[in-house]
């Protein structure tokens, strides 16, 4: 497939990178040539191949939800640079300050 200056720099608008014409150029052969080297996959003869939806065996990778004591208010706020009482206290985050 034979990728045009066009499709490069829409790929590149997606991936939202700046590229110079001359890097277009050499990306456009770049990725001409990885296309190329995965079309080779439609040559190959998959119909002994069984259809599968997902390759590796699924397991829960969740802990169990247990209650466990917690860090004390105290503990928490240890290393806050600023607290004010028992909140950490940030900059003003919506332009305004209470």
């Amino acid at each position: 497939m034979e990728l045009t200056l066009e499709d490069v720099r829409h790929i590149a608008t997606l991936a939202r990178i700046g590229l110079t014409t001359e890097e277009m150029e050499t990306l456009r052969g770049q990725l001409g040539d990885i296309l190329a080297h995965v079309s080779q996959l439609n040559e190959l003869d998959t119909e002994a191949i069984p259809p599968t939806a997902q390759v590796l065996a699924l397991s829960d990778v969740l802990a169990a939800d247990e209650p466990r004591p917690s860090y004390s208010v105290d503990e928490m706020l240890a290393n806050a640079p600023e607290r004010e009482g028992n909140y950490f206290r940030t900059k003003a985050v919506l332009g305004y300050e209470t």
